[in-house]
């Protein structure tokens, strides 16, 4: 068995340490070589070159961000579920897609259920969100979540961790300095009225939307890999009906995913289980697809593929 074991060596949680044992465990399963991420963008080009030339498994090392990155580096090679598997190992703050696997949050017992499954041959396929022409593993937002994103990548860039203090800070920023105003998006789906006065759209490719810490927040509980994409979109950021679904996100916690059910309100519009709508804005919105800002879009159309690519977990 051929690996590619891809780095970022600025993940929040990733050290040399960590990257060595890693490497020495998966060296005891297949024949591995190691690419380190040297700019945005690079994971893609490391992941798309492993997959052209064969490689069986990919795992990445890093955060969601370096994730999504490996993931359209292997949806660009054409070959979907039948290239390489990929595993995932958290090296971020959150990790959202490692854990929406079932996966553990930290390094060492990841990396010993990925070396047990690597052993069984044990692999799930999952479908993935294509937003235009980018994949995502978990989610993608227009709007005030998007904008929170943008607010903590720039904190980041200032030396600051990512914490969940500093998301829930952003937010509070965001919303009361900004996040009121009323954009005009709407979301439109074939063979269905189009749904319009729209603040924030929130769309998931399974569940939970994203952690802070160790609690899950649920904007679309329903949503799963075996599915198509989930909405959750606010008509308005009035404070009040804000806040209520906002407890909702965040109260809304069942054991069995058989009984989760949909947010409600009379200022949001949920949708389960897409399989395409466009989301239009009135002005240009902040956008992001799992956890990394993508700049500012007028228009966004989002696909569900089913069962694009193999997990190993």
């Amino acid at each position: 068995m051929r690996g590619l074991l891809v780095v970022n060596p600025k993940a929040t949680t990733t050290s040399a340490r960590t990257r060595d044992v890693l490497a020495g465990a998966l060296r005891s399963e297949m024949e591995l070589a190691i690419g380190f991420t040297r700019r945005r963008g690079h994971g893609f080009d490391l992941a798309r070159d492993a997959a052209a030339d064969g490689v069986d498994v990919v795992v990445a090392l890093g955060g969601d961000g370096t994730v999504n990155e490996v993931v359209n580096g292997l949806m660009a090679a054409g070959r979907g579920a039948q290239g390489p598997a990929l595993a995932v190992v958290p090296g971020g703050s959150t990790n959202v897609f490692v854990r929406a696997l079932g996966l553990p949050r930290y390094t060492v017992d990841a990396t010993s259920v990925i070396l047990r499954a690597l052993r069984r041959g044990s692999t799930r396929t999952v479908s993935l969100g294509l937003a235009d022409d980018r994949y995502f593993t978990f989610c993608a937002g227009l709007g005030l979540d998007a904008a929170v994103v943008r607010r903590v990548e720039q904190a980041r860039r200032k030396g600051r961790r990512s914490t969940p203090g500093l998301y829930l800070r952003s937010t509070l920023g965001q919303y009361f300095v900004e996040g009121r105003r009323e954009p005009g998006i709407t979301v439109e789906e074939p063979g269905a009225e189009i749904e319009g006065g729209l603040a924030n759209v929130i769309v998931q490719n399974t569940a939970p939307w994203t952690y802070l810490g160790e609690r899950e927040v649920h904007a679309s509980p329903r949503a799963s890999f075996d599915a198509g994409l989930d909405v959750l979109a606010l008509r308005a950021l009035h404070l009040p009906s804000t806040l209520h679904t906002v407890t909702q996100m965040l109260t809304h916690q069942p054991d069995d995913p058989d009984e989760r059910g949909e947010m409600s309100g009379k200022k949001i519009m949920v949708r389960h289980d897409l399989a395409e709508f466009v989301v239009r804005c009135a002005t240009p919105q902040a956008f992001q697809l799992d956890g990394d800002y993508l700049g500012e879009r007028e228009k966004v159309k989002f696909t569900s593929v089913p069962g694009a690519l193999r997990v190993i977990c």
